[in-house]
């Protein structure tokens, strides 16, 4: 008819009575007086800090739990960061928690979360996002160095964040954080045939450098910078050859980039981009071409070498007739000559003077 119960100092009885809810019992050793089995007491451990329970909205309106646990009842916009001994444990959700006090150093924060507050914001982040329960109710976003992040909650922009890592509350609306770089980048558009104005096919390498400036205009435009500032100055480049012949791009290249730049820089700055530069690097013919181009080239080397060597060959002519006239006009000078020309040969070699004709000997000591 009766029976013992004996409950230790960290733990609590749960005393229930036709399977109802009847109140708490103390630590100790209890005498139960229970003829017919109707009583029952379920033994908790305070330790462990949450009671859980299938009946504990019932307990906890009974009012027993007044000085021994804090209840808290969250709703759908509430989360719960709960402390224990100092260290994070936990996030709750919505619903009804019972957390024991008697035991364990328990704190608990309470934070409305909405659409309009979808980020936390708390000095000990590191430690909540260590925590394994935290990925439940949270989402974790990084933003790497050089990097800007545009928040937007179901359509609406919220804010821009720098470098970091971040949590966001989840089930508050649709979230997207667009990570934009803001470093200067460098593009190559390769193999583009594109028709000259003269009709002919050539093969365009081209580059183009670009970097946002305005990341909450680039994040609101588009999904990805890259292929739309690629698109524009791919169309520029095709634009701006059309209205060109092939002998006019392969004289002026920069004037083509300075042309297309200017041309892409205002829809660019429609999407927050800023287009620092394009360049031509490859402007490619077709083989035939090629071979054609040649030839014309060779031919136009060959006229210029020609004119080049009788330009030459005049000059020489004149400068021979002016000579002759110098030497006329002073025959001491030509005798000088001469002698120039005897003194050489000596000094070259032996000179061998035979005289045989009557008036050459006189002719050579002239000369001398």
């Amino acid at each position: 008819m009766f029976k013992m119960i004996y409950i230790k100092k960290f733990e609590i009885g749960l005393r229930f009575y036709r399977g109802e809810f009847v109140g708490l019992v103390a630590p100790g050793k209890h005498w139960i007086f229970d003829p017919f089995g109707r009583v029952r007491v379920k033994v908790v451990d305070g330790r462990a800090v949450y009671l859980q329970h299938p009946e504990l909205d019932v307990i906890v309106k009974s009012g027993a739990l007044a000085g021994k646990a804090d209840v808290y009842e969250l709703t759908d916009m509430q989360r719960a960061l709960v402390w224990i001994d100092g260290r994070f444990n936990t996030v709750l959700g919505p619903g009804l928690h019972a957390l024991w006090t008697g035991y364990r150093r328990v704190r608990v924060e309470v934070i409305d979360v909405a659409a309009a507050r979808p980020r936390l914001v708390h000095p000990e982040l590191p430690a909540i996002l260590a925590s394994g329960a935290a990925g439940h109710f949270l989402t974790v976003e990084e933003v790497p160095a050089e990097h800007v992040g545009v928040v937007t909650v179901s359509g609406v922009r919220m804010e821009t964040l720098g470098p970091g890592v971040y949590a966001f509350w989840k089930n508050v609306g649709v979230l997207n954080v667009a990570v934009v770089d803001r470093r200067e980048m460098s593009v190559d558009i390769t193999g583009q045939e594109i028709l000259t104005a003269d009709k002919v096919t050539l093969r365009l390498n081209a580059q183009f450098v670009f970097r946002v400036v305005d990341a909450d205009k680039a994040a609101a435009t588009t999904d990805d910078v890259r292929t739309v500032v690629y698109r524009e100055v791919q169309m520029a480049l095709r634009q701006a050859i059309g209205t060109r012949d092939l002998d006019t791009l392969l004289g002026d290249k920069d004037a083509l980039a300075a042309e297309v730049t200017g041309a892409v820089r205002p829809r660019a700055a429609e999407f927050g981009v800023e287009v620092a530069a394009v360049g031509v690097r490859d402007l490619i013919l077709p083989g035939d071409m090629r071979t054609l181009l040649n030839k014309v080239i060779e031919a136009k080397k060959t006229a210029e070498a020609g004119v080049i060597t009788r330009r030459e060959e005049a000059a020489a002519l004149r400068h021979q007739a002016n000579t002759a006239k110098l030497y006329v006009d002073n025959p001491t000078l030509l005798r000088l000559r001469e002698l120039e020309a005897v003194e050489k040969i000596a000094t070259a070699g032996k000179l061998s003077v035979v005289l045989g004709e009557k008036g050459l000997a006189d002719r050579i000591v002239n000369l001398i």
